[in-house]
């Protein structure tokens, strides 16, 4: 795809704004990992629009018979398993780990549990729905990669507090683990601009956390294919393939540094 003049214009004027910025946030959704293989889950082309959601109870289930649930647990190959096992960063994952190491974005909120921000070389990453390459222990929270953590007994317990462990990703019904939930919220009002990328905007909390950002008198920059629940109040609105798009944008804010 090439960008348009009309993208190009609404880049130069988004970099302008981050750069005007002194405490810039990202929050990406789906989007920004479909460049890498992974479908997205809602809108156009995802996999729970064309197939529906899955059952909401996940959480509850593993809670009432954690046991059961390790004993049950199968690894079943499915599309979006294969997809996320071999996707690899894209370059608007590598776009936003450079806007970091600029000093342009002081931390990244991402809804993705695929790890490739982190594999993309971003450092102060909040992931608000957990990371599939981590174990958890859902009563300290503490966490492990999971090739260091041995399971011997089901359900596997945390060697600290004595809590059962489960797989860092958050589950349907699950809270949101407190610790990653209140960095965001205070990233959010510490944010003077959130750039958001490849969201729907419409899964809480996280979609509360540019509108926390916008009452504080923050500035929103959206990078999206699609018009989101977001679109209306955003300052700068990016309609274009982040892999694309975040790329020129880090070049437009190197010209004006």
């Amino acid at each position: 795809m090439v960008l348009s003049e009309h993208v190009l214009g609404e880049i130069r004027e988004a970099a302008a704004v981050l750069v005007d910025c002194s405490y810039v946030v990202g929050l990406t959704g789906a989007g920004v990992s479909v460049e890498s293989g992974i479908r997205p889950f809602r809108g156009p082309g995802g996999l729970w629009t064309e197939r529906g959601e899955p059952p909401m109870d996940g959480y509850q289930r593993f809670v009432s018979d954690p046991k059961g649930w390790w004993e049950n647990r199968v690894i079943r190959a499915s599309e979006f398993g294969s997809a996320i096992e071999s996707a690899k960063p894209n370059p608007g994952h590598l776009a936003l780990a450079e806007l970091e190491e600029m000093g342009v974005m002081k931390s990244l909120i991402t809804q993705n549990i695929d790890n490739l921000h982190k594999a993309a070389g971003s450092v102060n990453v909040l992931e608000i729905h957990g990371n599939r390459t981590l174990m958890r222990c859902v009563s300290c929270n503490t966490r492990w990669k999971k090739e260091e953590f041995t399971v011997d007994v089901l359900p596997p317990k945390c060697p600290h507090c004595g809590g059962v462990v489960k797989g860092d990703t958050v589950m349907f019904g699950e809270p949101i683990p407190t610790d990653v939930l209140d960095r965001c919220f205070i990233e959010a009002n510490r944010s003077d601009c959130m750039l958001v990328a490849g969201t729907s905007a419409t899964v809480h909390p996280a979609a509360s956390l540019p509108l926390i950002t916008r009452r504080n008198g923050g500035r929103l920059v959206e990078v999206n294919l699609y018009r989101s629940e977001l679109s209306q109040v955003v300052d700068v609105m990016i309609m274009a393939p982040s892999g694309e798009s975040l790329p020129v944008l880090v070049e437009e804010i190197r010209k004006l540094l």
